[in-house]
């Protein structure tokens, strides 16, 4: 089976679900999966992902996982104990082949209860669709491609530039995963001499003895415009609540759920010095690198104690190039995806499952990169750009 342990997903996802746990205990949401390659035919491969989901939906956490949940500086002692009983349920997920050889994912259910569904479900069709088109992979291509990656960032004048795996969703296998992920430990090193920085896999970071690293991803604030007490100040709310949850740990605030400007004007001074700085997942990285350090000099707050986290469709070139831009002026951390853990010289899957109603309510996602946004309501995402001030792309 592609999946053989629920610790086999992001990070984050256990930092949201702490907070839904203590915080949002009763939400009801629906999520939906969404291929953006154009003529990809996942529907025969509909059977395999129901059996690899149906396997997924039999698995509990082992003690030793929840020993090293537990170990976790910010993970309570409730919260592992819920996770000593939990278990996902199949009758929260539907997976159908469309007649245009699409697919149809929908989770619907208890937030609490559906919320770690997404990252293996989208690991399940990445695997099943490339162990069926690409039946003898082509790995030594792909460790050629890892090498010249390393070469890169050994480099003169790079020694200080670290880079992160945010690749679970979208790996081409979780064996090749396990393989780079050990050659980037040892050829790059990790610690605070090394250039490997850790990864966002919980699994990995217990099996390998990494850094696991995340905090928060759209769906937290998307829900919390449902959640909250009146929409605009829905990603005032989401900040305040994660912030009462967390005390000041985790303290990444994630800025593109409605793009950078609603962004900035929430994110006040207050803010500016309650958070340990911000993750970019849309838009040009460099203009916004550049409007972030200005506005932390703007609220009085020196970019040299905060850090800028980039993690949107990086290659090791463009993370170089962030780098040489924004380094000595401020903290800098790079989270690299489907670049690492699917580059054997095959199309990688665009795919994602992203929340689109929350307590009966349509909730949406706003990126500075229109291709990105997700709402199945095209009159709550045109009052939500009027509540938010956000022009209408052209």
């Amino acid at each position: 089976m592609i999946i053989t342990s629920l610790l086999d997903t992001d990070l984050y996802k256990f930092t949201m679900m702490q907070a839904v746990l203590h915080q949002f205990p009763s939400a009801q949401v629906s999520y939906k999966f969404k291929c953006r390659n154009p003529g990809v035919d996942l529907a025969p491969y509909v059977q395999e992902i129901r059996d690899e989901i149906r396997s997924l939906c039999s698995l509990h956490f082992q003690d030793a996982e929840l020993s090293w949940l537990r170990s976790l500086r910010f993970i309570k002692s409730d919260f592992v104990d819920f996770l000593g009983l939990f278990r996902l349920n199949e009758k929260y997920i539907q997976v159908n082949a469309l007649s245009n050889g699409e697919i149809d994912i929908s989770i619907q259910g208890p937030w609490l209860h559906t919320i770690l569904f997404e990252i293996p479900v989208l690991a399940i069709v990445n695997e099943v669709y490339f162990r069926n088109t690409q039946k003898v992979p082509d790995f030594l291509e792909g460790r050629k491609r890892l090498d010249q990656k390393i070469d890169a960032l050994h480099a003169e004048r790079l020694s200080d530039l670290k880079i992160a795996d945010y690749g679970t969703r979208r790996r081409f296998s979780r064996a090749w995963h396990e393989e780079l992920l050990r050659v980037l430990t040892s050829k790059l090193g990790t610690g605070p001499k090394g250039q490997f920085a850790g990864t966002s896999n919980a699994l990995f970071a217990m099996k390998l003895g990494l850094t696991p690293l995340g905090t928060m991803a759209h769906e937290y604030l998307q829900a919390c415009q449902a959640l909250g007490p009146r929409l605009r100040d829905s990603q005032v709310f989401g900040f305040e609540t994660w912030a009462r949850e967390y005390r000041g740990d985790l303290g990444i605030a994630l800025s593109d759920v409605y793009g950078i400007e609603p962004f900035l004007r929430d994110f006040d001074m207050y803010f500016c010095k309650l958070f340990d700085g911000a993750r970019h997942d849309s838009g040009d990285p460099f203009t916004w690198g550049e409007r972030m350090i200005a506005h932390y000099r703007n609220n009085r707050v020196d970019p040299l104690t905060k850090t800028l986290i980039f993690s949107d469709g990086l290659t090791v070139e463009k993370t170089i190039a962030l780098y040489q831009q924004f380094r000595g002026r401020c903290q800098l951390a790079f989270g690299i995806g489907t670049n690492l853990t699917n580059d054997l010289g095959y199309e990688p899957l665009q795919i994602v499952i992203k929340m689109t109603q929350c307590n009966g309510q349509p909730v949406a996602k706003l990126s500075d990169t229109p291709s990105k946004n997700m709402c199945e309501d095209e009159k709550y995402l045109a009052y939500l750009r009027q509540v938010f001030d956000i022009a209408q792309p052209t």
